[in-house]
């Protein structure tokens, strides 16, 4: 692997979301099975014109992202900085808000403050969120949990969403700060695990049983076998994130194969692939993702090119210690940019009830 700067690894973070999300928003939803007759191939991009677009994956990304660059010092800051950003996002009428996500930000419209807001709920949103965070305090553990268990706050108060957004920012840190040249021991994976819910009963359960895994070196497939996701992944965050994490562990140092073995288990497949891209981009940077993958992302305002820009901005906060400003753009093509993007989302509902099945 080459040496990377901390510049490729926090681009890595943004743009590995950004194409996880992209390439598995087709499948979202889609059964294991059908997956392989709907999509044959190699992933490649399938939304639009052998292009792809964002989901609230990505855009939840960013919200932390920017909230982190102005509040680097105060988390409360940082979570009203992230709280006032998702109400006006709920404005610019996003398509496929989650259920919970939905009522915390009603909740915030009505005077709930952000950490009173999160409904009890152990979906995906605070993991799917929290690899910016773990790569921003790579080397200052306290600070990153106080940051995730805000950012978790805001939208979800159910302890299991806590402890998985935890294991991604730490398991993102890890990347970051060792410089993650090799993939750690099995004992130092596990213990990394172990250690972001070490007062979970259910998920230290969990860990236990991924250790059988690892052991016996399941692929990735048979793993969620064993979690009864057979279909596909939930998006119950003690799924997704056990398999996510198993997955960069087993495909560690290899972008695409960790991305693919991922959406391969088909369910969540957005989320699910924007935190595989996450992490896995935390390894192997920016060079390390496909060209492909990424010039395949036709999105706009919010596209791969502010990814690129906020995550160099990130990164500068990172290496100063200074908050700095946002990075601007067009936010008000987005309520355009919406429509168009629901219209196609609506497009590939009604395709999926065509053959093959």
């Amino acid at each position: 692997m080459q040496k990377l700067s901390t510049q490729d690894r926090f681009r890595g973070v943004l743009i590995g979301t950004a194409v996880g999300d992209a390439l598995g928003l087709p499948a979202e939803g889609v059964s294991r099975r059908r997956i392989s007759r709907l999509f044959p191939g190699p992933w490649r991009h399938r939304l639009i014109a052998g292009r792809g677009m964002l989901s609230d994956d990505s855009e939840h990304t960013l919200f932390i992202s920017q909230a982190l660059l102005t509040e680097l010092n105060s988390v409360e800051a940082f979570a009203r900085r992230f709280a006032w950003s998702l109400r006006w996002w709920f404005v610019s009428l996003p398509a496929g808000i989650g259920l919970g996500t939905l009522r915390s930000i009603v909740r915030l419209w009505l005077g709930f403050s952000p950490a009173n807001s999160g409904v009890r709920s152990a979906g995906n949103g605070p993991a799917m969120r929290a690899a910016p965070i773990g790569a921003m305090f790579a080397d200052d553990a306290e600070k990153r949990q106080a940051y995730v268990a805000a950012s978790t706050r805001v939208t979800h108060s159910d302890p299991r969403a806590l402890v998985g957004a935890q294991v991604v920012a730490n398991l993102c840190a890890w990347s970051v700060c060792t410089g993650a040249a090799e993939r750690p021991q099995a004992i130092q994976f596990l213990e990394l695990l172990r250690t972001s819910g070490e007062h979970e009963p259910q998920w230290l359960a969990i860990v236990e049983d991924m250790a059988r895994a690892v052991a016996a070196d399941w692929s990735v497939q048979a793993y969620a076998d064993s979690l009864g996701l057979h279909k596909g992944i939930s998006g119950f965050i003690y799924h997704t994130v056990p398999v996510v994490s198993y997955a960069w562990y087993r495909h560690f140092g290899d972008f695409q194969a960790t991305l693919s073995a991922v959406l391969d288990c088909g369910g969540d497949t957005d989320t699910t692939g924007a935190i595989a891209g996450a992490l896995a981009g935390a390894v192997v940077g920016e060079p390390g993702i496909p060209r492909s993958w990424i010039q395949g992302i036709v999105d706009w305002p919010r596209g791969a090119g502010l990814c690129y820009r906020v995550a160099d901005q990130l990164c500068e906060a990172a290496r100063t210690q200074q908050a700095l400003p946002v990075i601007r753009y067009l936010w008000p093509a987005l309520l355009l940019r919406n429509a168009l993007f629901l219209l196609i989302v609506l497009a590939h509902g009604f395709r999926r009830l065509l053959p093959p099945y």
